[in-house]
């Protein structure tokens, strides 16, 4: 299963990347400065884990890739427009990104800021161009709104600003289900959308266990990973005095915990038989990940 299901993802991989570079303006196009940033921090690099998501929760209930790639596309532009903006001073003041320097450092904090806002547009613009049902459509356009606002992602991040270094774990969790898990959770959702226009309860178990184990991990890496391997900055919510899972249940207690999670996803994924053994390599990887 393992080696066939890392084929399938190279392959979305490669997939979304030509989508995203078709997707985005070209650097020549004026202002030519600004399209050469979106297209750095949008281009070349990450593991595109919501991309995939996309594509394998749509595959596994019989929808085509064609139909598949304005959701996968608008997810990945929403997730990088937050990276940019995460990275700023003014936010989580990261140098690093992708194993490159951010957005911010190679072209300027303004310039950045508005790469940021031009590419949650351009996000909206594709998914609105997605050949798939209106009533679908109009279901896929609600989803990523809500994941990206104050009810989660930019939420998320407005309660990570106010983290101290004490947390309970209800507090924690509830953080990082909207700053990480939204996304995660809607990539989920946006692929069975595209696919059959509605969402299995099975499948927001999914998108919800796996968004935790996904922080979690980051947060593991935060304490044991490498920069280079990682390819941003390590030990930046110890030295911010950010509470994380390993701070709160330490190393060991949040390994666990993540394994608790990736455990439960796998049960929730019973009910798509063999066309789910994708959604249960990316749970496995997201866990297990050096980076």
């Amino acid at each position: 299963m393992s080696r066939g299901s890392e084929d399938v993802l190279k392959d979305y991989r490669a997939r979304i990347e030509t989508v995203l570079a078709e997707c985005l303006p070209a650097a020549s196009l004026p202002p030519n400065d600004l399209h050469e940033a979106m297209r750095y921090a949008s281009l070349g690099g990450g593991k595109r884990l919501r991309a995939c998501l996309v594509y394998a929760t749509g595959v596994a209930l019989g929808g085509t890739l064609d139909a598949l790639d304005h959701g996968a596309a608008a997810v990945e532009l929403i997730h990088a427009y937050s990276l940019v903006h995460d990275d700023l001073p003014c936010m989580d003041d990261d140098d690093m990104r992708r194993g490159k320097p951010s957005c911010h450092k190679a072209f300027g904090e303004a310039t950045a800021l508005l790469v940021g806002d031009a590419l949650q547009t351009e996000a909206f613009a594709v998914l609105a161009s997605a050949p798939v049902e209106p009533d679908r459509r109009i279901g896929m356009v609600a989803e990523l709104a809500r994941a990206a606002g104050s009810q989660g992602m930019a939420g998320g991040q407005a309660l990570d600003l106010k983290a101290g270094p004490d947390a309970s774990l209800e507090a924690l969790q509830d953080r990082h289900a909207r700053k990480t898990g939204a996304l995660i959770h809607a990539a989920v959702r946006l692929g069975a959308l595209a696919a059959c226009g509605t969402v299995a309860p099975e499948l927001d178990t999914y998108g919800a266990t796996l968004g935790l184990a996904f922080q979690i991990a980051d947060d593991l890496l935060d304490v044991e990973g490498e920069a280079l391997v990682v390819g941003k900055t390590v030990g930046a919510d110890a030295a911010a005095g950010k509470a994380t899972f390993a701070s709160v249940l330490g190393v060991a207690g949040a390994r666990e915990k993540a394994r608790a999670l990736h455990n439960e996803a796998l049960v929730s994924l019973r009910f798509l038989g063999d066309t789910g053994d994708v959604l249960a390599f990316i749970a496995h990887h997201a866990v297990e990940r050096d980076h």
